[in-house]
């Protein structure tokens, strides 16, 4: 494992509550083609996707795998949600703390932007005892972590948990990091203008059919480990060339201009000191063995 500054990590409890869809007045959205449509969108308990399914194929706009959290109190940006989008790290454990799945364990799997939402990965059976406002207590740790031997790259949303099982290896003072993709950051869409990305995500545009299929972005699943290259995260989302940040997908596609399968980061690096190395396994539900059917 790649060294880390663990014994300075905090572990601390949040907690957030099962949120429920919500849509405007309109039920439309207008795609990118111009083209009204209605379409099952994010949040709630959604039992038939999870980390490891195709973040793409779904009659759906920005759907969210397994369980989708808030905290009821602050609105993302302050209070007590933005202390949970915040802390709450990619791989933490999570408990469900009331309901009929109470004492039930699952995993931090991504944070999503504007929403403002922590997404976790549950067993089928378990979201089956679920309901909406349901209450999840998570570990968080992570914030803070710094990869002792690489000062270069910095790490944000991850947990120890997940960094122990990446493979990622050392070459030098180069990281070679397993990724199922690696995506252009001319494709990069919203999210951009953000100062930090300590909480939420950015979305990969599906839009350009010759650059989807030269990087096989169709074939992006919910939990994938992607490559951003020629993308500097270390004080908000920019471009640069020759940098490399890396992130999980969260959330599936959309048919909105701007928007796509969202991306939350988890490290980034200037000047080559990230190589990423294509890994089709490199996927958070088989990394933390969250499935036994894929």
């Amino acid at each position: 494992m790649v060294r880390i500054n663990r014994d300075e990590l905090v572990q601390i409890s949040v907690t957030g509550d099962i949120a429920h869809p919500a849509y405007g007045r309109s039920p439309y959205r207008v795609s990118a083609e111009g083209e009204p449509q209605v379409l099952s969108s994010a949040s709630g308990i959604t039992y038939n996707i999870r980390v490891g399914d195709s973040a793409t194929q779904w009659a759906a706009d920005h759907v969210e795998p397994a369980v989708s959290i808030k905290n009821p109190k602050g609105d993302g940006q302050t209070g007590e949600n933005a202390g949970l989008n915040v802390l709450a790290c990619v791989g933490n454990e999570a408990h469900v703390a009331s309901g009929k799945a109470e004492g039930k364990k699952g995993i931090v799997t991504g944070k999503h932007g504007g929403a403002e939402r922590v997404m976790v990965d549950f067993p089928r059976d378990v979201m089956e005892k679920m309901l909406i406002g349901d209450t999840l207590l998570i570990r968080a740790e992570g914030v803070g972590m710094k990869l002792v031997e690489h000062p270069a790259v910095k790490v944000f949303n991850l947990s120890p948990q997940l960094l122990s099982a990446w493979n990622i290896e050392e070459d030098a003072d180069v990281l070679r990091v397993p990724v199922t993709h690696r995506v252009p950051a001319a494709v990069m869409g919203s999210g951009l203008g953000q100062n930090n990305v300590y909480r939420g995500d950015y979305d990969i545009t599906l839009f350009d059919a010759h650059t989807a299929d030269e990087y096989d972005l169709h074939s992006l699943r919910l939990g994938d480990l992607v490559a951003i290259v020629d993308a500097d995260h270390s004080y908000g989302r920019i471009y640069r060339k020759d940098a490399v940040s890396i992130g999980i997908v969260i959330h599936g596609d959309s048919v909105v201009a701007g928007h796509g399968p969202g991306v939350t980061t988890l490290m980034t690096a200037r000047d080559g000191k990230i190589d990423p190395v294509i890994d089709p396994e490199a996927n958070i539900a088989s990394l933390m063995n969250l499935r036994d059917d894929i």
